[in-house]
C-alpha cells in the first residue's frame, strides 16, 4: 500500500533536525518538538524513534502514541523498520521518523528511509526527522578525510535542502565529549575508543564547521529565492561577496590578489571575478590574458564569470546586484587625466551606480599611464592598400579634369561636393581610412582651387562655401573611419569565427576519442595549411626537446617560416610553413592553451584507466586473500584434525572411526585440490598463459570424465552419434566439471547433463532444479569471487574459470532458467565439420 498525492491534497511539511555530530541531542530536540505540538492540540504519533538503549531517550517518549514497527526477517535475524502502511492507515497530522539516512532491510518497499518519508509527505502527513551532517552525500569524502571513517549510509543533499524547516542541533566539542564520558551517548565499553578516534576535539570542531557552512549555503539559497519572489532589487549584505571587475589588462592580477586578501578576512566569504564582453561578442582583451586570469581566480578559490553588456559599468553593477555582492573591487583608470576629464572613467561610473554596494578602488603601477595601444595592423592586404593609395591620388585629379572638361566650374558647388564625396567613399571602400583621408584632403584642395570663388586661389569668398567644404572634409573623414572600422570588425569577426571553428574541431576530436598527440598536430597542420607540425616535450628547462608527435604534408613551395607556440613549461608546438599573420598567431595561442587541456585530459584519462585496473586488481587481491584465508584453511583444518586423530598414540580407534577420519581426509583433500586447481586456472587465464590445442574430439570422451566425481547425483544423456567437436578435450572437461560441481552443490534433487547437435554446433546442458539465479545477477555471475548463495563456502571461482576456459577453446557458456525452477548452464561448442569462419 503506497500513497499517491492527489491534485487537491496538500503535501506534508518536512522538518529536519540536523545534528553536527552523533550524540548532540537531535532526537531529544525532535521529541521536545513533538511534545510542544501535542500540547497545542496537534495529532502527533511516533513512527520510529531509535533509543539505542539510552534510558533518557526512552523516557522522553513519555505517553506519545507509537505506531508498531514492521518486522522483517533477514538471514535468520528479525529486524524492525518503519511501517509506512500502518502510519498511512493511522493518518496522523504529524509523524516522527528518526535517522533519515537509514538503509532499510532487504525486502522493504524502498531501499532508503528517506524514500519512505517522501511517501508520507505525498500523503499530506507532516514529518519531523533527524539526520547527522556526516550522512549528507556531498560531504562523505570530507567527513572521511576528517575522521578516517567512511559513511555507508547517506542521504542526497537535495532531500534535506528541500525541507520546509531545518533546525541545527549543536554542542561545543567539550560539552559533547563530556556527554560521551558520562555514558549518555554510548555504552561504557565503547567510550574510550570513541573519545580517542571519532570524537576527538579536532574532529568535532571540523564537523561543526561543516554543518554551519552547509546550513549557511542552504539559508543563502532561501534568501536568494525570497528576494526573487518579492522583486527585491537591492542587496542584502548577509554574506561577504566580493566582485572584481577584470578587464584582461596587466592590472587585473593586482586587483584579484587584493580582493582575495579581503575575502580571507571573513570566513565564508566568496570571490567572484567578472569580465564584460561587448555586445558584438568580439573579445576586448587577448584570450590568453583572460585564460591566465581565469586560472588565477580558480587558484584563489574564486569563480570567474563572463557577461555581455553594452555599457561596462552598468554590466558590472548589475552582476554584483544579481549575486547579492557586498563589495566591488575596481582599479584606478589607466587613461590619462585629460581623457578621463573628457570621457570619464569606468571606476567612477561604477562608484556612482553601485548604490548600497561598497566600491574598493585599488591603485596599481599602470594607473593613469594611458592604455597601451599596440600598433594596429591594417585589416587589408598590401595589394589592396596600394590600390587604395593609387585611387586616392587619381580620383581627385580625374574628377577635376572631367568636371573642367564638361564646363562645370560655373555650376553650383553642391554637385562637385557630392561627386568628390562619392570618390572619397570609393577610396575608403578600396584602401581603408588613411588613403581615404588623403583623398578627402586632395579633394578639398581641388574643390577650393578650381570650383570655389575666387578660383585659382586657396581662398573662399562665400561663407556658405567655406562651411560646405569643412562639412565635406568632416563627412569624408567620418565615412572613411566608419568603413575602416567595419573592415576591422569584419576581420575580427572572421578571426573569432576561425578560432571558434578550430577549437570546436579540437573539442570534437576529444569527444570522439581522437585526442592523441598525433591527432592534435594533424588537426593543426590541416587547419592552418602548414608544411610540418611537431609536438615536442622536455623533462625540464635544461633538457633537450624530444619529438612526441609530428606530421608532414609534403614539401612546401613557399617560405619555410618556423613558429613556436608554447603549450606549457614542458611542451611546445613547432610549426613550419608559410609565414603566419598576427591574427593567426593569436588563434594559435588559444589553440596552444586548448591543446594543453586536451593533452592533460588524455593524461588524466590514462591515469584513471590505470587506476581502475589497479583498483580491480587490488579488489581481486583483497577478495582472494579474504576467501583463501577461510576456504583454504577450512579443509586444511579438517585434514589436520583427522590426521591428529589417526596419529594419536593414546587413542584406540575402532574401524568405523578410522574410516570416518580417512573419509574426512579424502573429502577435504579433494576440496582443497579443486580450490587450488581453480586458483591456478584463474591465474593462467588472467596472465594469458592458457594455450589450447584444438582438434576434432568426441564428447563421449570428455563429458563422462567431467561428471565422474558426481555420478551418484548426475543423470547423463550424451548420445553416441553426436558429431565431433573442435576443441581442447582437457580444457572442455574442466569447463563441464566446474559447471557440474556448482550445479550439484545447489541442487539436492540431482543434476541432468545432456548433449545435442545443431547445424554448426553441439550444445551441452547442465540442468539443475535448485533456487536459480535472479536476472539482475546473471550478468555478474561469471566474475571471480561471485558466490551464488549465502553459505560462505567456496571461493566463487567455479563459474569464472568455466567461462574463461570455454572462451579459450572457442566455446561459450550462457545461463538460462530451468522450466519449473532452477538454472541451466548451456555450453556451446563448434562442430569439427563446421565451415571456417562460422561458430
Amino acid at each position: 500500500m503506497t500513497a499517491q498525492p492527489s491534485a487537491g491534497r496538500r503535501r506534508g511539511r518536512l522538518t529536519v533536525y540536523l545534528g553536527a555530530a552523533p550524540g548532540v541531542g537531535k532526537t531529544f530536540a525532535m521529541l521536545d518538538e513533538a511534545e510542544r505540538r501535542r500540547t497545542r492540540g496537534t495529532d502527533v504519533v511516533v513512527g520510529l524513534v531509535e533509543t539505542h538503549g539510552r534510558a533518557g531517550t526512552a523516557a522522553k517518549l513519555g505517553d506519545l502514541e507509537v505506531v508498531p514497527r514492521r518486522a522483517v526477517d533477514h538471514r535468520g535475524a528479525t529486524l524492525t523498520e518503519l511501517d509506512v502502511d500502518a502510519v498511512l492507515a493511522r493518518a496522523p497530522e504529524v509523524v516522527l521518523v528518526d535517522e533519515l539516512a537509514h538503509t532499510n532491510a532487504p525486502g522493504s518497499a524502498h531501499p532508503k528511509r528517506w524514500q519512505d518519508v517522501h511517501v508520507l509527505l505525498d500523503a499530506g502527513i507532516d514529518v519531523v526527522t533527524t539526520v547527522n551532517v556526516q550522512h549528507l552525500a556531498s560531504l562523505t569524502d570530507d567527513v572521511e578525510a576528517i575522521t578516517g571513517a567512511r559513511q555507508r549510509e547517506t542521504v542526497p543533499d537535495q532531500v534535506v535542502r528541500d525541507a520546509d524547516q531545518i533546525q541545527l542541533v549543536d554542542l561545543s566539542p567539550q560539552q559533547l565529549r563530556r556527554r560521551l564520558a558520562h555514558g549518555n551517548v554510548y555504552r561504557p565499553e565503547q567510550i574510550d575508543a570513541s573519545l580517542g578516534r571519532y570524537f576527538r576535539e579536532g574532529n568535532l570542531t571540523a564537523l561543526r564547521e561543516l554543518a554551519l557552512l552547509w546550513l549557511a549555503d542552504r539559508v543563502d539559497d532561501a534568501l536568494t529565492r525570497y528576494r526573487a519572489d518579492h522583486d527585491i532589487a537591492g542587496t542584502w549584505p548577509a554574506r561577504e561577496r566580493v566582485v572584481v571587475a577584470v578587464t584582461g589588462g596587466d592590472e587585473s592580477e593586482t586587483l584579484l590578489r587584493r580582493a582575495a586578501r579581503i575575502v580571507q578576512r571573513a570566513a565564508g566569504s566568496e570571490l567572484l571575478a567578472v569580465h564584460v564582453l561587448p555586445t558584438d561578442g568580439l573579445p576586448a582583451a587577448p584570450p590568453a590574458a583572460i585564460a591566465a586570469q581565469r586560472a588565477l581566480v580558480e587558484a584563489l578559490d574564486g569563480t570567474f564569470h563572463t557577461v555581455v553588456g553594452e555599457d561596462v559599468p552598468s554590466a558590472v553593477v548589475d552582476f554584483a546586484r544579481g549575486v547579492n555582492a557586498t563589495m566591488i573591487v575596481v582599479g584606478v583608470s589607466r587613461h590619462s587625466r585629460w581623457r578621463q576629464a573628457l570621457l570619464g572613467s569606468s571606476s567612477a561610473e561604477i562608484a556612482r551606480l553601485s548604490g548600497a554596494i561598497d566600491v574598493h578602488l585599488v591603485t596599481h603601477e599602470h594607473a593613469r599611464r594611458g592604455a597601451r595601444r599596440a600598433a594596429r595592423p591594417s585589416s587589408l592586404s598590401a595589394r589592396r592598400r596600394a590600390v587604395g593609395w593609387a585611387v586616392a591620388l587619381l580620383a581627385p585629379v580625374t574628377l577635376t579634369l572631367g568636371l573642367l572638361a564638361l564646363g562645370s566650374a560655373d555650376d553650383s558647388l553642391s554637385t562637385e561636393l557630392l561627386l568628390f564625396l562619392a570618390g572619397v567613399v570609393a577610396v575608403a571602400l578600396v584602401g581603408g581610412r588613411r588613403p581615404s583621408v588623403a583623398a578627402a584632403v586632395a579633394s578639398f584642395l581641388c574643390l577650393n582651387w578650381f570650383f570655389t570663388e575666387p578660383t585659382g586661389r586657396l581662398t573662399i569668398a562665400e561663407p556658405e562655401n567655406a562651411l560646405a567644404l569643412v562639412v565635406f572634409v568632416l563627412v569624408a573623414v567620418a565615412v572613411a573611419s566608419v568603413v575602416d572600422l567595419a573592415a576591422r570588425r569584419s576581420e575580427q569577426a572572421y578571426r573569432a569565427r576561425a578560432e571558434a571553428s578550430t577549437l570546436a574541431a579540437l573539442s570534437r576530436s576529444v569527444l570522439s576519442g581522437e585526442d592523441t598527440a598525433l591527432a592534435v598536430v594533424e588537426r593543426l597542420a590541416t587547419t592552418f595549411g602548414l608544411e610540418e607540425v611537431r609536438l615536442e616535450h622536455r623533462a625540464d628547462e635544461r633538457a633537450a626537446w624530444d619529438v612526441v608527435a609530428s606530421t608532414r604534408r609534403g614539401p612546401g613551395t613557399g617560405s619555410r617560416d618556423v613558429t613556436e607556440v608554447r603549450v606549457d613549461d614542458t611542451r611546445r608546438l613547432v610549426l613550419v610553413g608559410r609565414p603566419l599573420p598576427a591574427g593567426d598567431r593569436q588563434v594559435l595561442e588559444a589553440f596552444g592553451s586548448q591543446t594543453a587541456i586536451v593533452l592533460e585530459h588524455r593524461r588524466l584519462r590514462e591515469q584513471a584507466a590505470a587506476a581502475t585496473e589497479l583498483e580491480h586488481a587490488e579488489a581481486t587481491r583483497t577478495a582472494l586473500l579474504a576467501a583463501v584465508s577461510h576456504d583454504l584453511r577450512t579443509p586444511l583444518t579438517a585434514i589436520r584434525t583427522a590426521v591428529d586423530g589417526l596419529a594419536a598414540p593414546d587413542v584406540d580407534l575402532d574401524p568405523e572411526d578410522t574410516d570416518a577420519l580417512t573419509a574426512t581426509i579424502q573429502e577435504s583433500t579433494g576440496r582443497l585440490e579443486r580450490l587450488i586447481d581453480n586458483l591456478l586456472d584463474l591465474s593462467r587465464l588472467q596472465t594469458g598463459s592458457v594455450r589450447p590445442v584444438l582438434r576434432a574430439t568426441s564428447l563421449e570422451e570428455v563429458v563422462p570424465l567431467a561428471v565422474e566425481p558426481w555420478l551418484a547425483d548426475v543423470v547423463l544423456d550424451v548420445p553416441e552419434d553426436l558429431p565431433l567437436v573442435r576443441t581442447d578435450g582437457g580444457l572442455l572437461e574442466r569447463t563441464v566439471a566446474n559447471l557440474v560441481s556448482n550445479a550439484v552443490r545447489h541442487s539436492p534433487a540431482g543434476v541432468r547433463v545432456a548433449a545435442s547437435a545443431t547445424g554448426t554446433e553441439v550444445e551441452v546442458r547442465v540442468v539443475d532444479t535448485g533456487p536459480g539465479v535472479p536476472d539482475d545477477r546473471k550478468g555478474s555471475m561469471f566474475q571471480p569471487f561471485q558466490r551464488l548463495d549465502d553459505t560462505g563456502t567456496g571461493l566463487g571461482l567455479g563459474l569464472a574459470v568455466a567461462d574463461g576456459l570455454a572462451r579459450a577453446v572457442g566455446a561459450t557458456v550462457t545461463a538460462e532458467d530451468t522450466p519449473g525452477g532452477g538454472l541451466t548452464m548451456l555450453v556451446t561448442v563448434p562442430r569439427a565439420d563446421a565451415p571456417e569462419g562460422r561458430p
